[in-house]
């Protein structure tokens, strides 16, 4: 038995969302404030130690809305007013061991589905005497006389105001049970469903699920220090006594053991030594010490008042110099050892805390322990967070068939999901499938495996591995071309549109013949994408170039100026993903909606294209529209000036006796020079130069400009901000 999914209604980012779990490990991302933490705070607040702690501000900001437009003269109070709701189904599909257990949530007794629902919601005790109760206190606010000359108002100015200070008074955690058999595809009830609500504790149905669920969390922000603890620090050493205190054996009532503290200090040591063997050994899997770190030494430093509580301290033992690791017992206090290694030694003695605690659990253990791990890359450098991510789970003693420990893992580490595939990862996306921007919708990469080619998948994750790339973790997307495009980019964003700098960008180098490669999985996370490639232009197949059609792959034909006749694009990314045209004419004289791939019901989409454009080229007298086939050619002919200056020959665009040359001959000699040079050279001597000098193409800035209205830098200036929405903000 485990948790097969989970659905979240009306809780902080999370307005509808509906999350699969593997049955393992999952693997929850997405960029800063996208609802991660959220989707793990819901189970603390149903079901862990903060359980019905919860403030209004954990309600969905279009909640607050809700709660002041409500109306006492015709509005069912127990049906309006909003409450936040968490449905969790375990799948128990031929697990016969645990069918007992699950008895109290059965819908009915031909049930035979393999999935057990239960809905916990947060909502009003009784809706009726709440608006009573507010509107009492507001009669009696409404009653006070007013400051002369102040605009203060008495508490409570509207229902949030009240609820701000009275709803844990007013709200309670109910619970019910949910058919699967009136639930649609995605488990949520159909509209004439209504499963029956078991009011308040009297329902037993809290207990019960608490039973079959054990939930732990390993926090983010974890500060680690030796000596005494102040405000959120956490004394590693205590941690450690914690444990052994708790799940070790221990020898206080062992005479020998009393005989050996009072007689010598080493025999405690060699007691330590042997009781925390184990769980030292654990930290081995994970590459601690490995060849250069010291070793983890556990060692008692007496108190005559009490020595297991306040004698256990980690310290490190330091080889000899020149001599094998533990010839010497020189050792140093905890504090002597780095940030990295201490947060590895407290998440893996936290897991494994977690796991004897439930264990060891009084009365019957529950079936399921969720593990929710906040950002375990904090201090840990990349290939410590691979090796963590990958071994955590092989620590685990294991379990009876009967028994599971589901991990939960939020990250913003490209390392961690290095070690992943598509399976088990959850990509959280700021603005939901309502599309409001305070809301999330969580994308199951498990779908995207199932409606993906083999090859393309194989692809993706292939380079995704290789590169690190933070494509889960960016506000938005930049393909593009080549090595040039990737060192010039950050500067042209700079120079042309700064906006940018303000958004967490990545930027990835694909290849024209491979960028169409991420047109599924960029749709599938609807991440803002601009792709920046080269129109690559080739002779065409005859002659009649303009009948030909526009599908048709061109075969290994010769490269050509983007003025030659006929000529088509040999860049698959345009013939074959946007703007899904082949002859360079037609590419030229496309609009922008087609370099913009659509989106559902004919909006706007999250894709553009960008790629050389006609610009007016001016040399001497003459002026004309002309196209670079590449980048370079296109920088070249945007700034043919700037670049034909002698101070600029390290460029090498620059063409001997240009000045003699038509416009059209200095265009052609240009191309050339461009089919034979070294463009990271070209590059690199770019970025020496005074960018105030020289220009960016076009193409580029129109389509970075593009990028910038698609996402949020300059938000336009809104209402000033409610006294709920500034508590938020903080």
């Amino acid at each position: 038995m485990y948790v097969k999914t989970f659905r979240v209604k009306n809780f902080r980012r999370l307005r509808d969302v509906r999350i699969d779990l593997d049955p393992e490990t999952t693997v929850f991302v997405g960029a800063n404030n996208s609802g991660k933490t959220s989707a793990a705070q819901v189970f603390r607040l149903f079901l862990g130690a903060e359980k019905e702690r919860f403030r209004l501000y954990d309600f969905t900001a279009d909640c607050w809305a809700e709660f002041d437009a409500f109306d006492a003269a015709s509005d069912d109070p127990d049906e309006r007013l909003p409450r936040i709701v968490l449905d969790i189904w375990l799948d128990l599909n031929g697990d016969d061991d645990n069918l007992h257990r699950v008895v109290d949530f059965l819908p009915n007794l031909s049930w035979s589905s393999g999935l057990v629902g239960i809905r916990l919601s947060y909502m009003p005790k009784n809706g009726k005497a709440l608006i009573e109760n507010f509107e009492e206190y507001r009669s009696r606010a409404l009653a006070v006389e007013r400051l002369e000359g102040s605009d203060y108002e008495p508490w409570p100015r509207s229902l949030t105001d009240y609820l701000s200070r009275e709803l844990r008074h007013e709200y309670e955690i109910t619970y019910a049970i949910l058919d699967a058999t009136h639930c649609d595809e995605r488990l949520e009830p159909i509209a004439e469903y209504a499963p029956y609500t078991a009011r308040g504790s009297a329902s037993r149905l809290g207990a019960k699920l608490e039973s079959l669920i054990k939930v732990d969390f390993l926090d983010a922000q974890r500060h680690l220090v030796d000596g005494e603890s102040r405000g959120r620090a956490e004394d590693l050493s205590r941690k450690l006594s914690g444990f052994y205190s708790r799940n070790l054996e221990q020898r206080e009532n062992d005479l020998a053991a009393v005989a050996a503290i009072a007689d010598s200090e080493r025999h405690l040591n060699e007691h330590f030594a042997k009781v925390f063997e184990p769980t030292l050994d654990k930290l081995a899997d994970l590459g601690y010490p490995g060849f250069v770190h010291p070793r983890l030494v556990v060692k008692a430093s007496f108190n005559a008042q009490s020595v297991l509580n306040s004698g256990a301290r980690v310290h490190y033992a330091l080889p000899a110099a020149g001599g094998p690791m533990g010839t010497s017992e020189r050792t140093l206090p905890d504090q002597y050892n780095g940030l990295g290694f201490k947060n590895l030694i407290y998440m893996v003695v936290e897991v494994l805390d977690f796991h004897h605690r439930w264990i060891d659990a009084e009365g019957e253990r529950p079936p399921i322990h969720l593990v929710f791990i906040e950002e375990p890359e904090a201090h840990l450098h990349a290939q410590l967070q691979q090796v963590f991510i990958r071994k955590i789970r092989e620590i685990l003693p294991q379990v009876e068939s009967a028994f599971a420990t589901q991990m939960i893992v939020t990250t913003h580490s490209a390392h961690v999901i290095y070690e992943k595939s598509f399976e088990p990862i959850r990509y959280f996306k700021r603005t939901g499938v309502d599309g409001n921007v305070h809301h999330t919708d969580v994308k199951d990469l498990m779908t995207f495996r199932e409606t993906t080619e083999d090859d393309t998948r194989h692809f993706l994750r292939q380079y995704l591995k290789l590169t690190h790339c933070d494509l889960f973790f960016a506000d938005a997307a930049i393909l593009v071309e080549g090595n040039v495009e990737r060192l010039l980019l950050p500067l042209i964003i700079q120079k042309s549109v700064p906006e940018l700098q303000s958004s967490h960008l990545t930027i990835l180098e694909v290849g024209g013949a491979y960028a169409h490669k991420f047109q599924e999985l960029i749709t599938f996370l609807e991440l803002p994408t601009l792709v920046i490639t080269d129109l690559d232009s080739v002779r065409g197949p005859s002659p009649d170039a303009a009948a030909t059609d526009s599908d048709e792959v061109p075969a290994a034909r010769s490269a050509c100026m983007t003025t030659q006749a006929g000529a088509v694009t040999s860049n698959e990314t345009l013939a074959s993903w946007i703007p899904r045209i082949r002859l360079i004419d037609q590419l030229l004289d496309a609009d922008e909606a087609a370099k913009s791939s659509p989106a559902a019901a004919g909006t706007p989409g999250c894709i553009r294209v960008a790629y050389q454009t006609r610009r007016p080229i001016t040399w001497g007298d003459r002026q004309t529209a002309l196209a670079g086939r590449t980048f370079e050619e296109a920088f070249a002919l945007e700034n043919l000036g700037w670049c034909q200056h002698e101070a600029q020959a390290d460029l090498r665009l620059r063409v001997s006796e240009a000045a003699a040359m038509t416009l059209e001959g200095l265009h052609e000699e240009i191309y050339k020079r461009v089919k034979s040079f070294d463009k990271t050279d070209f590059a690199l001597a770019l970025i020496t130069k005074d960018h105030n000098q020289w220009i960016a193409p076009q193409y580029i800035v129109d389509g970075l400009t593009w990028l910038r209205d698609r996402v949020t830098v300059n938000p336009p200036e809104t209402a000033p901000l409610t006294a709920i929405e500034a508590e938020v903000g903080k």
